[in-house]
C-alpha cells in the first residue's frame, strides 16, 4: 500500500462518517444541540467540510469548491464566504441552518472529490514539501493531510455523539 492510498482509505472513511451522521435526518434534528450553546449536527458537518476544502485546497493551489461551484451561495449563511467556522461563537453555531441533509452530503462530497483526485496525484516524496512554514517546525504537506483527516474524524464523531443524545432524548430539548 502506498501513502496515497492509505490517505485515500482514510478520507473514505470521512466520508463514510459524515454521511452516517446525517443521514435521514430533518433541519431540526440537523439543528439539534445537546445543550444551548453546543455545536449542532448541521455546523459540525459543515465546518469539517470547510476546513478541508481550505486546507486541501491551499495545499493543491487550487481553488476551494466552497467558491469554484459556488456553495456559499447555496447555503446563503449570515458569514464572509472565507469563513470556515474556526472561532465560532454559540450564535454563529446556531446561523448554521440547513434543509436537509442533502446540502451538507452534497457540499461535502464535492470537497471529498476535490481531495480524492489531489491525493490519488501524490507520491511519498510530495509529503515532505513545506506547506505552512509560519509554524515551527514548519508543517509539511503529509503532516498538514493527516491534519486534516484527524480533525475530520473528530468532528464527525462529535457529529454522531450529538445524533445519538439526540435519538436517545427523541430529539426533544
Amino acid at each position: 500500500m502506498t501513502s496515497a492510498e492509505l490517505l485515500l482509505d482514510t478520507f473514505e472513511r470521512v466520508r463514510g462518517a459524515v454521511h452516517r451522521a446525517i443521514r435521514g435526518l430533518t433541519s431540526e434534528q440537523l439543528m439539534f444541540r445537546v445543550d444551548g450553546t453546543a455545536n449542532s449536527i448541521a455546523w459540525l458537518v459543515w465546518h469539517l467540510t470547510r476546513i478541508q476544502d481550505d486546507h486541501i485546497a491551499g495545499a493543491a493551489d487550487l481553488q476551494q469548491v466552497w467558491m469554484s461551484e459556488e456553495w456559499y451561495e447555496r447555503f446563503r449563511l449570515p458569514f464572509d464566504p472565507s469563513d470556515t467556522g474556526y472561532g465560532h461563537g454559540s450564535d454563529e453555531v446556531a446561523a448554521v441552518r440547513v434543509e436537509s441533509g442533502d446540502l451538507l452530503a452534497g457540499y461535502y462530497d464535492a470537497v471529498h472529490g476535490q481531495t480524492r483526485g489531489y491525493v490519488e496525484s501524490l507520491t511519498d516524496d510530495d509529503l515532505d514539501r513545506i506547506v505552512d512554514d509560519s509554524w515551527d517546525p514548519p508543517v509539511s504537506l503529509g503532516v498538514r493531510l493527516v491534519s486534516v483527516a484527524d480533525d475530520d474524524l473528530e468532528h464527525a464523531g462529535q457529529a454522531a455523539f450529538v445524533r445519538g443524545v439526540g435519538e436517545r432524548r427523541n430529539w426533544k430539548r
